[in-house]
């Protein structure tokens, strides 16, 4: 069974700058699309960045584009998210998850697309 866990969350300055580390263990399939998603209270689950494992393509929201990063490291088995020019905005709960894949269509962002899910973890932005 596929695990996820999430860790690197904390609290950071508006403008400043945090690394998410999303370790997967428990692989069935060869290769992943492992995304990044996010949910404040009182709002809907977004999608915030995606990536897929076997060809290291990269998918990003609208609200994160250019401030975000995804990348992974397939010798760690971990995927990360670089969050550069933090808001206010960027407030959330961060989950880290994983859709096995076995033909390569490309990664959604959207979160039913996703069968693993990690506990979350807290990213807090002051201003």
């Amino acid at each position: 069974q596929v695990q996820l866990v999430e860790s690197g969350g904390g609290s950071v300055q508006a403008g400043g700058s945090l690394r998410l580390s999303c370790g997967i263990s428990g692989y069935t399939y060869n290769k992943y699309c492992v995304g990044w998603f996010r949910q404040a209270p009182g709002q809907e689950r977004e999608g915030v960045a995606a990536i897929y494992t076997g060809s290291g393509n990269t998918y990003y929201g609208d609200s994160v584009k250019g401030r975000f990063t995804i990348s992974q490291d397939k010798v760690k088995n971990t995927v990360y998210l670089q969050m550069n020019s933090l808001k206010s905005e960027d407030n959330a709960m961060y989950y880290c998850a994983a859709r096995g894949v076995a033909w390569f269509t490309g990664c959604s962002l959207n979160s039913v697309d996703f069968g693993y899910w990690g506990q979350g973890t807290q990213v807090t932005v002051s201003s």
